[in-house]
């Protein structure tokens, strides 16, 4: 697996940051920055540390796809880690095979560092080489479109 980092500064407390990304307030900040990834990408579940959240959405066909993830680490306003440890196919969790056995135990992990005003997110990211040109293309505009949706008063 390879490791990415992204980094996006935006004009907003790293509370109202924090709570936009999770959607925490309402779910549909959250899915306003991650259309990015799928038009219809939302989660199930929850953000608590030890709870497991799926990421998903739905593909052109109309199948339900995404990541099956747990929270391992979650500091409000400051550090969220997330290990992903399975595929979500339809109304099915996939937790093993090849496909699982290249991403099983990757990380996305997100920081928030405030500055006089100014939240530094940072996403660490392991992926595999395959993706590698997805992500280095559509993380930067999820992040773009995470800081227009946060900078709104």
């Amino acid at each position: 697996m390879q490791k990415f980092q992204f980094k996006k500064e935006i004009r907003a407390s790293a509370q109202k940051v924090y709570e936009t990304m999770l959607g925490l307030k309402e779910k549909t900040t959250y899915e306003y920055w991650t259309s990015a990834f799928n038009p219809t990408s939302t989660y199930e579940g929850s953000w608590d540390k030890g709870s497991n959240i799926l990421f998903v959405g739905v593909d052109e066909k109309g199948k339900r796809g995404g990541m099956a993830s747990e929270i391992e680490e979650h500091q409000p306003a400051r550090f969220i880690s997330i290990r992903h440890y399975g595929f979500v196919d339809g109304d099915t969790i996939i937790t093993t095979g090849e496909q699982v056995e290249k991403w099983a135990g990757g990380h996305e992990n997100y920081f928030y560092q405030e500055n006089n005003g100014i939240t530094t997110v940072t996403v660490e990211l392991d992926t595999i080489a395959e993706y590698a040109d997805y992500f280095n293309k559509i993380y930067p505009a999820a992040l773009e479109k995470l800081k227009e949706v946060s900078e709104r008063e």
